[in-house]
Parts: structure tokens; C-alpha cells; sequence
């Protein structure tokens, strides 16, 4: 099992930038996947963006892709670098691992692991 905590959540402006992070611990070497979900009030958990632990392969929803960047420093922490930030980004934000070697990284069925949220709240 691996646990996951996110930090650096805020409030901050339409077209500010922040930059989110997810520390894993446990069985950290197992995980082929992490990724970024986000959940705003009254909505479904939608995907946010994922990084392959093996290759380093990323893949981001339509609505983030060219603003949000999905990276790691080692094999315990991953970062959510978000620019342009938008009233719609507006969300809890979670961390997410999986240690399936396939996966449709959109689901949230297929991620094993989460940390328990940050908020990011934009304001217009």
C-alpha cells in the first residue's frame, strides 16, 4: 500500500500560477503509475493528469493540456505545476497511485491509492 499527501493548495487569482505536490511513502516502488484528480463541488472526481513511473509518459485532460505540467524529482514526489489558472480549475485537488501495469488512466476505478485532497480555490 502507499500513502499519499498533497500540499500546496490556495486561493489565488485568474491567471496565477501554483504548484501543487504529492509525497508518497510505503510500498512506493510498486506504484507504475501517479497522477492528479480533481473534484469540485457537486461534480463528479475527473482526471487531471498522469505520469508512467517507467518511461516517464504523461498524459493530461483536454481541459488542462498546455496549461498544467505533471512531473516528479524522485521516486517519492510528484508536483502539479498549474499556469493560467482559471474560476473552473476550482476543485479539491488528490493525488492518485496505481500499481497496474495497464491502465485507463482517466478512471478512477483503476488508481489503488489516494491522499485525502488540497484545495485550490481561483477566484475571478
Amino acid at each position: 500500500q502507499v500513502q499519499l499527501v498533497e500540499s500546496g493548495g490556495g486561493l489565488v487569482q485568474a491567471g496565477d500560477s501554483l504548484r501543487i505536490s504529492c509525497a508518497a511513502s510505503g510500498r512506493t516502488f510498486t506504484s507504475t503509475f501517479m497522477g492528479w484528480f480533481r473534484q469540485a463541488p457537486g461534480k463528479e472526481r475527473e482526471f487531471v493528469a498522469a505520469l508512467a513511473r517507467s518511461g516517464g509518459a504523461t498524459y493530461y485532460a483536454d481541459s488542462v493540456k498546455g496549461r498544467f505540467t505533471i512531473s516528479r524529482d524522485n521516486a517519492i514526489t510528484v508536483y502539479l505545476q498549474m499556469n493560467s489558472l482559471k474560476p473552473e480549475d476550482t476543485a479539491i485537488y488528490y493525488c492518485a497511485a496505481t500499481t497496474r501495469k495497464a491502465i485507463v488512466v482517466v478512471s478512477p476505478l483503476h488508481w489503488d491509492s489516494w491522499g485525502s485532497g488540497t484545495q485550490v480555490t481561483v477566484s475571478s
